[in-house]
């Protein structure tokens, strides 16, 4: 991370009278901006700082920015901690697109891996915990990172009734529930449970055992 010294000279130079060529530059400083305030969040959390005492005020001046610097471009601590949060994801896996069954093996991958660090990372296991205390945050979270995954994960088991992968009789929010529930009991609820290699193969196989078409 930055120093507060180049966080305030970062957002100095956002601030300066627009140079020749600046259209080219422009967007570079930008991000570069966005990214210290992002940064100085992810600092505060580090230090301990309870997300529900991390004012606009507070991370505007740990980023060495001016408080409308960060409502242009966030309305607010609940849009600007989702992206924070979002940061602190993992990116997206890259579907395999070979059969409904790896795809659906890629997606679960992504959530043991993501239990893994949560579980090796005392600070992140905090921030989701007291996210979860925040009910506007939260559902903020949910409908912009959780949903749209559980929307891929939706189209997957589609192209899998298109492909003769899976009946056609099957209930598709049903059959995500089945897949993904195991891998969230032992990330969530049962963290003395292990998350060894081979775990999402063994959860998408068994149940597609009773998934597939017959014969």
């Amino acid at each position: 991370m930055g120093s507060p010294v180049h966080r305030r000279g970062v957002d100095t130079v956002e601030q300066a009278p627009a140079a020749k060529g600046a259209g080219v530059r422009g967007r570079p400083r930008s991000e570069a901006v966005e990214r210290a305030i992002l940064e100085g969040v992810i600092g505060l959390l580090e230090e301990g700082v309870p997300l529900a005492e991390l004012s606009i005020e507070r991370i505007a001046r740990t980023a060495g920015v001016g408080k409308a610097t960060i409502y242009r471009r966030w309305s607010g601590r609940e849009e600007l901690f989702v992206d924070v949060l979002r940061t602190l994801e993992a990116p997206a896996s890259v579907l395999p697109g070979t059969s409904m069954r790896d795809d659906l093996v890629a997606l679960l991958e992504q959530i043991r891996r993501r239990g893994l660090n949560l579980r090796s990372s005392a600070f992140l296991h905090n921030v989701f915990a007291q996210m979860k205390s925040l009910p506007k945050l939260w559902t903020a979270y949910h409908a912009t990172v959780v949903e749209p995954q559980r929307q891929r994960a939706y189209d997957v088991l589609r192209r899998g009734v298109e492909n003769g992968e899976l009946r056609p009789d099957v209930d598709i929010v049903l059959a995500h529930e089945m897949f993904v529930g195991p891998m969230l009991v032992r990330t969530v609820l049962r963290l003395d449970a292990p998350l060894d290699e081979g775990l999402s193969e063994r959860i998408v196989d068994t149940v597609l055992e009773g998934l597939r078409p017959a014969g």
